[in-house]
């Protein structure tokens, strides 16, 4: 399995302030100051109650938008002063992103092996190569690879989610609730597929009110305000 790049943190988040002004002269704070490094092979829950600022940052962390001020660093790319032309190319090369509904990360016409072949050209990476099988072998999908998604469980629709946003494989996968629309039943071998991904060097920050998130990941941090107010294993 190829390895994403270690040199240095995959992030790096200093004084991330964000704002929304939702009328004239109303402005709502969502971040207040966020310092955050995220080494690679991290599994990082994030939780918080709903308002904590988890969904701002996430946002933030997959380049779909940018601070106010403050600097956020991602595989050594200053995400936070890019063109959104950029940022758009930041976030097919070093970044995957994952939806909290499983049919929301997948295309219908498309099989499982397809739908890695596609994550490799958009990452411009050749079609054909080793680590989507490697993927789908670590996550335990190979049996699986000519099947489409509606001939999947939520679980497998969600490993192959995994899969498809960690071709390449990325410095940082972002995922909003990757349990939530699961049966209890299954989420543990979701959860194990992240431990198994974030072994080859991939950090990973799951947003999450589970706790079950939090006791596979191997790292937890916990919002409130828009501000971390705790941050530990």
């Amino acid at each position: 399995m190829t390895r994403s790049d270690r040199n240095g943190p995959a992030l790096v988040c200093s004084g991330v302030v964000r704002s929304y002004e939702i009328e004239p002269g109303n402005v709502v704070p969502a971040l207040q100051g966020v310092d955050l490094t995220v080494e690679s092979g991290t599994f990082a829950a994030l939780m918080g109650p709903s308002g904590s600022g988890k969904s701002t940052l996430l946002r933030l962390l997959a380049c779909v938008d940018r601070p106010n001020s403050g600097m956020i660093n991602i595989a050594g790319r200053d995400a936070a002063n890019l063109s959104r032309r950029r940022r758009v190319k930041l976030r097919r090369e070093r970044l995957g992103f994952m939806f909290q509904n499983p049919a929301d990360n997948l295309l219908e016409y498309l099989t499982v092996r397809q739908h890695l072949r596609l994550a490799a050209q958009i990452r411009g990476l050749p079609r054909r190569n080793r680590h989507g099988d490697q993927l789908l072998e670590l996550l335990g999908m190979s049996d699986r690879a000519n099947h489409l998604p509606r001939q999947l469980s939520g679980g497998e629709q969600q490993r192959v989610a995994i899969a498809f946003a960690a071709v390449g494989p990325p410095a940082l996968l972002v995922a909003d609730e990757p349990t939530g629309q699961l049966d209890h039943s299954i989420v543990g071998d979701v959860l194990d597929a992240f431990v198994a991904l974030a072994s080859t060097g991939v950090a990973i920050v799951a947003a999450t009110h589970d706790p079950v998130v939090a006791r596979h990941a191997t790292r937890v941090i916990r919002m409130r305000d828009g501000r971390i107010e705790e941050d530990g294993a």
